[in-house]
Parts: structure tokens; C-alpha cells; sequence
């Protein structure tokens, strides 16, 4: 149990060597070996109330929370269930992932994939550097409903540039928290390789736009190779024709045969 408990804590917080700096990098290792890897920009909405200027109602404002670089990890790696556990600010925000892997027939047969399954964020609006006079402050926990997110085939890890919002559900009086993921490149199972990520599963989002973006290339190679192989039709029928006996139309030009 002490020996599975040192492998879990064998966590890295490479964030500063990413050229964003909105960008966050987690790497958890066992036995010496990647296990998990995260790496995404991640920002926080939440709405909490003050009191209106006359101290009679209440108004709803927002907290925009970044994650932060210097934040603290924990990493469990499982066969089937993976955790990743960010705390920052003194643990006043703590964000927890959970992966889960399974499988499923199709027609093709049994096929494995994974999927975060659960988000949990706890965030305390006594923290003034985001909460501005909170109303009864104090910690909140937010967490998902029945949540399956970046679908992904076993052995591949999740990839999406485009900005996603997961929403979240939150103990103070039932608020939406919104989560905003961007840049995001996950694979919390089956790393082959220490430190490196597997083949990528793109998002939808990223598949949309990369198609959109290489059509009007496409379309255009299309349209030029018809206009050559047209031009070049056009050249090998004008030159067939050329060679033929023209025969004249006009009878007056027979006599000078026979």
C-alpha cells in the first residue's frame, strides 16, 4: 500500500514549458513511467451574489478564474479509472477529473474507448482575489451531471484547439458554474511511450474546421486539373483535325480532278 501510494504521488507540473501562458501541463507517473498526461487552458465562471448598493437586494455578479501555473497535483492511473486532482490559491480552487474506460459491441465488434466522466470543482468566495464581497461566504463544491466528454478510442489521446464548455452544477443555491477548456490534449490511459502522447482523436470542432479550411484547396485543385485536362482535350482534337483530308465543300472546286 506505501509502495502504491509513492507511485500515485509521483506527479509534474510542467507548466512553464509551454509557451502559453494560459496553458497548463500535468504529468502523473508510476513505476517510472507516464501514466496520465493533461494538458489544457482551463477558466472558471462563477456567479455569486453581493448586496445592492442600498443593502436591501441582492445582485448577481462574475468570477472569472483562471488556472492558475503554480498550481498543486495529485494523479491516480488506473486500468479502468483515472483521477487528476489541480488545487491553486492555498487550495481555495480545487478542480478534480475523472476518467473512466470501457467498452461496447458495434458492428464491427467490441470496441474500448475512454471518457471523462465526472468534473468536480470546489471554490471558496472568502478568496478575495476573484470574489468581491460575497454574500455569506464560504466553500461551494460544483460538480457535473451524468457528464460523458472527450469521447476517445482506447489507446488514443484526446485532442481539441477549439474553446468547449462543460457546465456545472453548484451548491450555492444550485448555480450554473461554466467551465472553459481550450488547447487541450489528454490521454489519462495506454501510454506507450514516457512523455509522450499517442496518436490523436480529434474533436468534431477541429475536424469541422480543419475540412473547411482544406475544401476551398481541394475545390481549386479540382477545378484546375479540369481546365488542363480540357486544355489538353481541346489541343489533341484541334491537332487530329489538322491532319485530316479537308474535303471542299464548295463542287466548282472538283474540276481540276479526274
Amino acid at each position: 500500500a506505501a509502495a502504491r501510494l509513492a507511485a500515485e504521488q509521483e506527479v509534474e507540473n510542467l507548466s512553464g514549458l509551454s509557451p502559453n501562458p494560459e496553458k497548463d501541463i500535468f504529468v502523473v507517473r508510476e513505476n517510472r513511467t507516464t501514466c496520465l498526461m493533461a494538458e489544457f487552458a482551463a477558466k472558471f465562471i462563477v456567479p455569486y451574489d453581493v448586496w445592492a448598493s442600498h443593502y436591501v437586494d441582492l445582485i448577481t455578479e462574475q468570477a472569472d478564474i483562471p488556472l492558475s501555473r503554480g498550481a498543486e497535483m495529485k494523479g491516480k492511473c488506473g486500468t479502468n479509472e483515472s483521477e487528476l486532482e489541480i488545487s491553486w490559491l492555498e487550495q481555495a480552487y480545487t478542480l478534480k477529473l475523472f476518467f473512466l474506460k470501457e467498452g461496447h459491441n458495434t458492428s464491427r465488434g467490441p470496441e474500448a474507448f475512454w471518457r471523462l466522466s465526472r468534473i468536480q470543482f470546489t471554490y471558496d468566495t472568502t478568496e478575495r482575489t476573484y470574489f468581491k464581497d460575497a454574500v455569506s461566504p464560504g466553500k461551494h463544491t460544483a460538480n457535473s451531471h451524468r457528464l460523458s466528454a472527450l469521447v476517445t478510442p482506447a489507446g488514443k489521446s484526446y485532442e481539441c484547439q477549439a474553446q468547449q464548455t462543460i457546465s456545472l452544477i453548484s451548491s450555492d443555491h444550485q448555480k450554473s458554474v461554466q467551465l472553459l477548456l481550450s488547447e487541450v490534449r489528454i490521454q489519462p490511459f495506454d501510454i506507450t511511450a514516457d512523455f509522450v502522447f499517442s496518436e490523436e482523436h480529434k474533436c468534431p470542432v477541429d475536424q469541422r474546421e480543419q475540412l473547411e479550411e482544406t475544401l476551398p484547396l481541394i475545390l481549386g485543385l479540382i477545378l484546375g486539373l479540369v481546365i488542363v485536362i480540357t486544355l489538353c482535350v481541346y489541343h489533341i482534337h484541334h491537332k487530329l483535325t489538322a491532319n485530316q483530308v479537308q474535303i471542299p465543300r464548295d463542287r466548282s472546286q472538283y474540276k481540276h480532278m479526274g
